[in-house]
């Protein structure tokens, strides 16, 4: 199992005003994102709204335009470009159901976000994870206590890392030293295990303490700045890696000003790139947040 490096982009789920699913701006923008050289893609994440998708229909039309656009663009390119498909939930039984769907639609990986509302054990958590490794698809394992209630501690996933097929993680607790404590008990005796922030702020200072990239919002606005910074950081250029750091930093907290997928989707609808509106219970950003948005975007020449 080969390790995950570099900048992917959680794509946003584009939508037309009456809630329908967009799925050629879904198209134009997998497109936009592998002209500007992202290294991967991550559709049905949180930032894809999946929640409100319907699994059926809606969920495997998303995957089919990713994977027909990946493929294609690898056999005209020849450049690998590692896709991988959000497959959480908290009913371990449908979780195990959406990555073998992920496999067997040609996915080279499955996130599985620890399970939310529940609040499972320890051992709970572990056996979920090790049901799904047992599909046979890379699993990475997603880690965002701030929106599942349960943080996966660093001896949790020590163990859930020696299950077979375990690919690595998206670190979202927003705990550096946390982070950093994973890098130095797990991935550094691992060599293919990658850890990847889920925090577009963190990136930089993740991967000079040994990380190894990205599974990034902002991209959805900015791939090609994302990718270069990341590409820098991973090579040791940090000089380069923190001018782009901090020029894009207001538009990383700008990104979340007003919720996710909101307030990136409002900076792309701005941008001119396919994004549309959101499903309730979500709904558009404040005028407040607009003002901050277009003030970042601007302060940030994108």
């Amino acid at each position: 199992m080969s390790k995950l490096r570099g900048a992917f982009t959680a794509l946003v789920t584009p939508m037309f005003a009456d809630g329908s699913l967009d799925y050629d701006g879904f198209r134009n923008l997998v497109r936009y994102q592998l002209d500007n050289g992202i290294t991967g893609l991550l559709p049905l994440g949180t930032t894809g709204e999946t929640p409100t998708l319907e699994a059926v229909g809606e969920e495997e039309k998303i995957i089919d335009i990713a994977v027909e656009e990946v493929t294609s663009y690898k056999q005209k390119q020849k450049r690998d470009i590692p896709l991988i498909v959000g497959a959480g939930s908290n009913n371990t039984a449908e979780a195990i159901r959406y990555v073998q769907r992920a496999k067997d639609k040609g996915a080279d990986y499955a996130l599985v976000v620890t399970p939310y509302y529940n609040k499972p054990s320890d051992e709970g958590v572990f056996r979920h994870f090790e049901a799904v490794s047992k599909i046979g698809i890379p699993i990475i394992v997603y880690n965002i206590m701030g929106r599942t209630g349960k943080n996966i501690s660093t001896p949790l996933l020590m163990r859930i890392a020696d299950l077979p097929n375990i690919a690595g993680v998206k670190e979202a607790s927003g705990d550096i030293n946390q982070m950093m404590e994973v890098i130095a008990k797990i991935s550094r005796k691992k060599s293919d295990f990658c850890v990847l922030s889920g925090d577009d702020g963190l990136t930089l200072p993740l991967i000079a303490a040994g990380g190894d990239g990205i599974i990034s919002v902002v991209s959805n606005v900015a791939p090609a700045l994302i990718s270069k910074l990341t590409a820098a950081a991973l090579a040791g250029d940090l000089d380069t890696a923190r001018d782009i750091h901090y020029r894009l930093l207001p538009f990383f907290k700008a990104a979340f000003c007003d919720g996710n997928p909101t307030s990136v989707k409002y900076a792309m609808n701005v941008k001119g790139l396919p994004a549309g509106g959101v499903r309730l219970p979500l709904v558009e950003v404040s005028d407040g947040a607009k003002k901050t948005i277009e003030a970042a975007l601007a302060e940030c020449g994108l």
